[in-house]
């Protein structure tokens, strides 16, 4: 983060960027950046295990705001920590800035966060620089998205080429999020903001993620129809809590006619919706995002020729207020 160490840089900037956004143009990336899908095979292997669940976890304090915006300045900034470039490990470089989302020391003062919780605010730790980064982006704005995103990464190093470059970097990071509208598309959004959430059995439900029971007891985060539940709340419809009851919670759909956000049913016996076990929400191409089990987390997967879930598809259902159970 260069803004007080750049101001010439920006200077000469700032008349692109003001005319990009009163123009109301956008880069072609910005719309990875406020809803953003699952990793993409770049991602996970170029992204440290340990950095990605830094990501996916601090974008989730500013909602709107995509795990790989705050990827891609991570890797622009530090190639994710490895950078060897002075000020990334320790000291500072040139400019002022340090860690390996690069603060100047007063950004820092401000905007810093105890990411780990281990009691104390350090730039040069992954965990609370990856935290502080969001926090400095939210206050900025980012989590609306847009221009307002453009304007976000903007002010976290004064000059458009930089903006460019980060939303290109989010964009091949993460999956395309398919086009929906309506309710589906609401509770879209709403599931794929808690990317990277803990499987837990019991747990979720309308409010959001929650501690669950038994195996889930001592885990926040969802079960597959806490999850569902959760997500078509937001888009005002409430679901049963098990699986097998939301499988009557809407008119069934042809899979020829499956549209974002319909629910995805798993049954153990194809004949019988008693034996339905999984529930999962339609993403598009294929794929569905769900809670998969214990051990797991809430991820994007592929459903349409897995032959485990294949084998155990028994229908879908579109949720409609006439079914709703509120």
């Amino acid at each position: 983060m260069k803004a007080a160490a750049t101001i010439c840089a920006a200077v000469l900037a700032l008349p692109l960027a003001l005319v990009l956004l009163l123009a109301g143009k956008q880069d072609p990336a910005i719309g990875a950046g406020p809803v953003a899908g699952a990793p993409t095979r770049l991602a996970r292997a170029d992204i440290p295990p340990a950095y990605l669940r830094w990501y996916l976890d601090a974008a989730l304090t500013c909602p709107g705001l995509g795990w790989n915006v705050l990827a891609a300045i991570g890797k622009i900034e530090s190639d994710h920590g490895r950078s060897t470039a002075p000020g990334v490990k320790t000291g500072e470089n040139s400019a002022g800035a340090a860690g390996p989302m690069q603060f100047l020391a007063g950004t820092w003062a401000t905007y810093g966060v105890d990411g780990d919780h281990d009691g104390h605010t350090d730039r040069y730790n992954p965990a609370d620089a990856i935290y502080g980064a969001a926090h400095y982006l939210c206050a900025n704005h980012a989590g609306q998205g847009g221009k307002h995103l453009y304007q976000a990464i903007w002010q976290y190093n004064h000059a458009d080429w930089y903006v460019h470059k980060v939303l290109t970097q989010a964009a091949a990071y993460a999956t395309p999020t398919p086009a929906a509208s309506g309710r589906g598309a609401i509770a879209v959004r709403a599931s794929l903001h808690w990317l990277g959430t803990p499987y837990s059995w019991g747990g979720g439900g309308p409010a959001g993620p929650s501690y669950g029971i038994a195996q889930g007891a001592g885990t926040k985060g969802f079960d597959c129809s806490g999850l569902t539940q959760y997500a078509w709340a937001k888009a005002g419809i409430q679901l049963p809590r098990v699986a097998a009851a939301q499988y009557t919670a809407g008119p069934h759909i042809p899979r020829t006619q499956l549209k974002p956000g319909d629910l995805l049913f798993f049954a153990t016996d194809t004949r019988n919706p008693a034996t339905i076990h999984h529930v999962g929400l339609y993403y598009g191409r294929g794929q569905m995002i769900h809670a998969p089990q214990t051990g797991d987390v809430v991820r994007i997967s592929q459903f349409t020729g897995n032959p485990y879930r294949e084998r155990q598809y028994i229908g879908a259902t579109r949720p409609s207020t006439s079914h709703s159970t509120a």
